[in-house]
C-alpha cells in the first residue's frame, strides 16, 4: 500500500530506494532469521543515500536460543533420541563462529557509513537472573565496538533498575524504550535516556487482543497509533534528542503499512521535513496525513 501498485511501478522500481526518499533510517528484521551476507548488505548500502542508516536486529541465536533449537529440532526426523537433542542444545549456543559471521555479513554497511544500531531484543521470558546478567554483559563484551541498543521485556529488569541501568551503562548500551501492550509481568519504563551517546524507541502497536492469540504473527501489529496517542512519544523524543548525540525512534506497527502512517506523524509533530511522495492509494486508507504528506502522481500509467 505504501509502495506504487505493481502496475504503476516503472521498470527498474526499487522498494528500498523509494523508502529511502522517505526516511532517512529503517530497522532490519530480516537479520533475527538468517545471519546477515555481506553481498546482501553491500547491494543495500549501495542502494539507499548518504547518511541513511541501517540497525540491524541481532540474528536470534543470540537472544533467542530456545526458538532457534525448535525450529533446528522441527527439521529433525522424529525418531531422534536424546543424542539429537543434546547435539540441537549445544547448537543452539551462540559461539565465535557465529559472531565473526554476523561481523563479516555487516561490515560492507559499517565501511560505507551506515550502520546504525544493533538491537539485542530478547523475548518476554528472558527474565532477570544471575545467569541472564553474565550473558548480557558477555554479549555486550562481544560486541564492544557496535552501537547496542538492548530490548528488555520482562518487568524483573525494571524491578531492579539500579542494577541494570548500571549493566548497560558499563558498556554504553541504549535500554530500548517501548511501547506495547502491558501484562503483569511486563518491563517499567520512564522513557529516559540512560546515556547520552544515543537514544533508542520502538512503538510496537497496543494491539491487545491479538498481541498472543492470532492467525497470522503480524496481526499482533495490527494497530494505529493516534495523534494524540504518538504526542506522548514525539515530547519525549523531542526531549531527548537534547540530550543525545543520535536518535532513532521506529514504528513496529507494520501491519498494512501502519507503521509508515505513523512514521509520517511522527515526523510532523517533531517538526522534521516531511519527504517523498504517498501514492494515493495510501492516503485513501490513512486519512490523517492529509496535508501532511506530498501526494505523488503515477509512476506509470498504462494505456
Amino acid at each position: 500500500m505504501f509502495y506504487p501498485a505493481p502496475r504503476q511501478r516503472p521498470r527498474g522500481f526499487d522498494e528500498l530506494s523509494f523508502y529511502a526518499e522517505h526516511f532517512n533510517t529503517v530497522e532490519v528484521n530480516s537479520t533475527f532469521y538468517g545471519q546477515p551476507r555481506p553481498e546482501v548488505c553491500r547491494r543495500w548500502a549501495q542502494r539507499t543515500p548518504p547518511g541513511f542508516e541501517f540497525s540491524l536486529k541481532l540474528y536470534q541465536k543470540f537472544t533467542h536460543p530456545t526458538m532457534f533449537k525448535s525450529r533446528l529440532v522441527g527439521k529433525l526426523p522424529e525418531e531422534t533420541g536424546p543424542a539429537a537433542e543434546a547435539l540441537a542444545d549445544e547448537l543452539a549456543r551462540p559461539n565465535q563462529v557465529d559472531l565473526d559471521e554476523f561481523r563479516a555479513g555487516i561490515d560492507p554497511l559499517a565501511a560505507a557509513g551506515k550502520l546504525g544500531a544493533l538491537l539485542a531484543q530478547f523475548p518476554p521470558s528472558f527474565k532477570d537472573s544471575p545467569t541472564s546478567r553474565d550473558y548480557l554483559a558477555g554479549l555486550l563484551r562481544a560486541l564492544s565496538g557496535y552501537v547496542v541498543a538492548v530490548e528488555l521485556r520482562h518487568r524483573t529488569w525494571s524491578d531492579r533498575i539500579g542494577d541494570t541501568l548500571s549493566l548497560l551503562n558499563s558498556f554504553g548500551a541504549a535500554w530500548v524504550q517501548i511501547d506495547e501492550p502491558k501484562f503483569h509481568f511486563s518491563i517499567r519504563q520512564n522513557y529516559l535516556p540512560n546515556i547520552t551517546s544515543f537514544y533508542y524507541m520502538r512503538l510496537h502497536g497496543r494491539n491487545v487482543a491479538k498481541w498472543w492469540q492470532h492467525e497470522n504473527a503480524e496481526d499482533r501489529y495490527d494497530y494505529l497509533y493516534s495523534a494524540s496517542e504518538l504526542k506522548e512519544f514525539t515530547d519525549t523524543a523531542d526531549a531527548a534528542r537534547r540530550i543525545v548525540k543520535k536518535l532513532y525512534l521506529y514504528t513496529n506497527n507494520h501491519f498494512s503499512a501502519k507503521s509508515i502512517a505513523n512514521a509520517a506523524m511522527v515526523k510532523r509533530q517533531l517538526g522534521e521535513p516531511i519527504e517523498g511522495e504517498y501514492p494515493e492509494a495510501f492516503l485513501a486508507r490513512y486519512p490523517e496525513l492529509n496535508g501532511i504528506v506530498k501526494l505523488g502522481r503515477p509512476l506509470f500509467t498504462e494505456t
